[in-house]
């Protein structure tokens, strides 16, 4: 299998078109994933025909731990530049990608990509989420702890938490217990987020299925909408990750959310499955 390495702020990826036997099974996906034995990398993007008129390409996202999941930001923009240009002869800087989450506008210029990932629903159901009902905060029971979250679907599932400082947030303790709450049917994704002023937040997310990662673009935007809503900041945030800085711009309820940033390739490469 023919692949190609990329990634976004060191959020890392291997992009590669479905082998004819179908995707790799789970097993595969998590060996390729091993940063030791394998290529390494937080999720593996499949690109396949497209369904739908109008649209590049259909892609599907594996997390490391070989599960498929329905969005990926950093991924999707790392497709749009990989798509684009020579790769297959695309001459617009502007292309619709398809996906499990969701069609996907995605512009490029310069070094940067900025990707649509649609209307934020703060519907429980939509991520899923138990709850008696949409409320900006809900209250979870952690072990015999209680913190305080944001719910927020993002195409796939976040829950956001702010904390005074980032640094030494409990990523690694609440991360996983957060991901795999009874209250997650589809487990979550959890963002720890820490607001510096009205355009401007520190974020360190646990991805689900993979850990915590250098970034995590669908993460940025439900840290942004998140904020938003509870009256904390703008319509353009910038968002410090561990692996540098991501634009977020969300024009409010109804309004798709933007997210921008630089997307590159590490290597190519081949490999047996």
């Amino acid at each position: 299998m023919r692949f190609t390495k990329m990634h976004g702020l060191g959020n890392d990826f291997i992009i590669f078109y479905a082998p004819a036997g179908g995707p790799p099974d789970a097993e595969t996906i998590r060996r390729l994933a091993d940063r030791y034995t394998g290529i390494g990398f937080d999720q593996a993007l499949m690109l396949e025909p497209p369904r739908r008129a109008g649209t590049a390409v259909y892609y599907r996202i594996f997390n490391a731990d070989g599960r498929e999941v329905e969005q990926c930001g950093n991924g999707t923009r790392c497709i749009a530049r990989y798509l684009h240009g020579e790769k297959t002869g695309a001459k617009s800087s502007e292309m619709v990608l398809d996906s499990p989450g969701g069609m996907i506008h995605a512009k490029m210029s310069g070094d940067q990509v900025s990707v649509a990932m649609g209307v934020p629903d703060f519907d429980p159901a939509a991520l899923p989420f138990e709850a008696s009902g949409e409320a900006y905060v809900y209250p979870l029971t952690v072990g015999e702890s209680e913190v305080e979250i944001g719910a927020v679907s993002i195409g796939n599932p976040h829950a956001v938490i702010r904390v005074p400082y980032v640094a030494d947030a409990p990523v690694g303790r609440l991360g996983p217990a957060i991901e795999n709450h009874a209250r997650f049917p589809k487990r979550t994704n959890v963002g720890f987020m820490e607001v510096v002023d009205r355009a401007h937040i520190k974020l360190r997310v646990h991805e689900r299925g993979t850990g915590e990662t250098r970034a995590c673009g669908t993460g940025a935007c439900a840290a942004v909408a998140v904020g938003q809503r509870h009256g904390l900041l703008d319509a353009k945030v910038n968002v410090d990750l561990p692996g540098g800085r991501l634009h977020i711009q969300w024009k409010g309820p109804g309004q798709p959310i933007w997210i921008t940033g630089p997307a590159e390739t590490a290597f190519e490469g081949e490999v047996p499955t």
